[in-house]
């Protein structure tokens, strides 16, 4: 395995570091809170019988003979939080919704716990209620991204039924949406050991990769790993159409000019209007500023201007030299 430098450290932790916020509900009480689940999901009660042991943290082994016992960590892959769960996409569902009844047996046989998951085409698909999110499109453009080809890949391994928000629909802060679905991404690819779950290939270093990246923390902090890794979508609010990375942006133009690709994609849908008191992408100036997109039309005009006047001015000082210069 490669070490990361300090350098890699400190910038992962820093595009990781806020992540655990995003789901917090605030400081409030048990009851409080198990009153709040309760409302929000008919089926707390029967859930609790799968919480009971997967909404823990921590368990307790005991032997009942020498009366030895002690505290375990939970195994992360099980745990999910409570909290999360009731804040997700899916708190108004049963586990046993998603999950086989034969989960109801203690300790889970090993058929249970390799069933196949849905995919989220299996519930949304060709369904009115949710054509507005397209699934049908996106189930499309996700069988000809790079992600289709790898074994055992789904819908689950970046959009986690548990805990998935829908931030990039939802959030009015461009930084919010940035942080959580590069999270999505570096879950894997800056963690070898959920990396490896799903190939056998060397493990990645997510910063060397992009030292050519200028102002490479500046890029992290403010663009999504999807604005040069994947297709550019016309129809679908995300897009989907992973690319192999000899095929991910790397000319600085495509952001950097009044054609920004961050139109179609980061900011594709906070506005209907490309121009606003003379600027050019003038919404990507609500949260950032990126050279080349965020010129202002008048100022352009302005400079324009300025630097026809100095050729003239050349100009008017070259005649002159010249008619001096016969006259002697």
């Amino acid at each position: 395995m490669k070490t990361l430098r300090i350098r890699d450290v400190f910038l992962l932790a820093l595009i990781l570091g806020l992540s655990l916020n995003s789901s917090l509900f605030g400081v409030q009480s048990g009851d409080s809170l198990i009153a709040g689940w309760k409302t929000i999901n008919i089926f707390y009660d029967d859930n609790e019988k799968c919480f009971i042991c997967h909404g823990e943290e921590f368990y307790t082994l005991s032997d009942s003979i020498t009366g030895i016992s002690h505290v375990r960590n939970m195994f992360q892959d099980y745990y999910i939080s409570r909290d999360e769960f009731y804040g997700s996409v899916h708190k108004t569902f049963s586990c046993t919704d998603c999950h086989s009844t034969e989960f109801s047996g203690f300790p889970h046989n090993v058929s249970a716990r390799l069933e196949e998951h849905y995919a989220c085409i299996d519930c949304h698909g060709n369904d009115e209620n949710y054509a507005q999110f397209k699934f049908e499109e996106i189930e499309a453009e996700y069988n000809k991204s790079t992600h289709a080809d790898v074994n055992n890949f789904s819908c689950w391994k970046c959009h986690n039924p548990h805990n998935y928000k829908l931030i990039a629909r939802d959030a009015t802060d461009i930084g919010e949406i940035v942080l959580y679905d590069n999270n999505m991404c570096l879950e894997c690819h800056a963690n070898f050991s959920q990396f490896r779950l799903l190939t056998d290939r060397e493990e990645i270093n997510v910063v060397s990769k992009h030292e050519w990246l200028p102002n490479q923390i500046l890029h992290f902090q403010n663009i999504r790993c999807i604005e040069c890794h994947t297709q550019i979508s016309d129809s679908v609010l995300i897009a989907h159409t992973v690319l192999p990375k000899d095929k991910a942006v790397k000319n600085c133009t495509e952001c950097h000019s009044t054609n920004s690709r961050l139109m179609s994609t980061l900011y594709k849908f906070e506005s209907k209007g490309k121009r606003q008191n003379g600027f050019f992408n003038s919404i990507i100036l609500s949260s950032s500023y990126v050279i080349g997109a965020s010129r202002n039309i008048y100022l352009g005009y302005l400079s324009l201007i300025i630097f026809l006047g100095l050729l003239s001015v050349i100009g008017i000082h070259i005649f002159f030299r010249i008619v001096k210069a016969k006259k002697k």
